[in-house]
């Protein structure tokens, strides 16, 4: 490794990756990230400090500090979950699956801490419409105004983002290098960061194509 590269943890490395980013213009609704990510404090304020929204996941018993009438309140997003009532759940959808939209009920609870004027902080919660007790929790920073169907369709697009990078790896060899040193394995992955960028855009392109052409229709049977 070279002289000039020195250790880093992984949310260090990803909020310098975020922040390079953001700096070069890449257009960015929201940041998405699991929970080893939206449990360090440094990213969350990094990216609020940039007004800069976010939905990342974080565990069960993350814990939350909250400012009450009764002083200082110290809880976790189960907690809060389980004291929701029935009626603050509502089903939306975190994008298509194999088999039509991806249906969870939601949930989201405001968080009174001090914020930027026009932005808003929520703990989300999604559960599974078959077993109410599997969950996924997400501290999320965004502006005001945002609906709990946008910020569903958010966190669901981190799962978009884990089948890219296991593409990458099956078709494109991002795990298969054997390289012994740090500039081979550097470059290795660069390569197949940029490949996998590059079929992304393709897709995508060839997708909204596909999707404006008009719908032919069979032609009338014969008389």
């Amino acid at each position: 490794m070279p002289e000039t590269a020195a250790f880093q943890t992984k949310p260090a490395i990803a909020a310098e990756m975020i922040a390079t980013a953001l700096d070069a213009g890449a257009p960015c609704a929201f940041v998405l990230a699991d929970a080893l990510y939206g449990a360090d404090s440094r990213i969350r304020r990094m990216l609020e400090t940039r007004q800069q929204p976010y939905v990342l996941a974080t565990r069960s018993n993350h814990t939350l500090r909250l400012l009450t009438h009764e002083g200082l309140e110290q809880t976790d997003p189960l907690t809060l979950a389980d004291a929701l009532p029935p009626g603050a759940w509502a089903p939306h959808a975190a994008g298509e699956g194999s088999k039509g939209p991806r249906l969870y009920d939601w949930a989201r609870i405001a968080l009174p801490w001090a914020v930027d004027s026009g932005f808003e902080r929520w703990v989300v919660i999604g559960r599974s419409r078959r077993d109410a007790s599997e969950r996924a929790y997400y501290l999320v920073f965004t502006r005001v105004g945002t609906t709990l169907a946008e910020l569903a369709c958010a966190a669901g697009l981190r799962w978009t983002i884990e089948e890219c990078f296991q593409r990458a790896k099956e078709e494109l060899g991002l795990d298969h290098c054997e390289a012994r040193f740090w500039h081979g394995w550097h470059r290795h992955m660069a390569l197949c960061m940029t490949a996998a960028v590059f079929l992304a855009r393709l897709q995508a392109s060839l997708r909204r194509a596909a999707f404006g052409k008009p719908n032919r229709t069979s032609p009338p049977p014969a008389a």
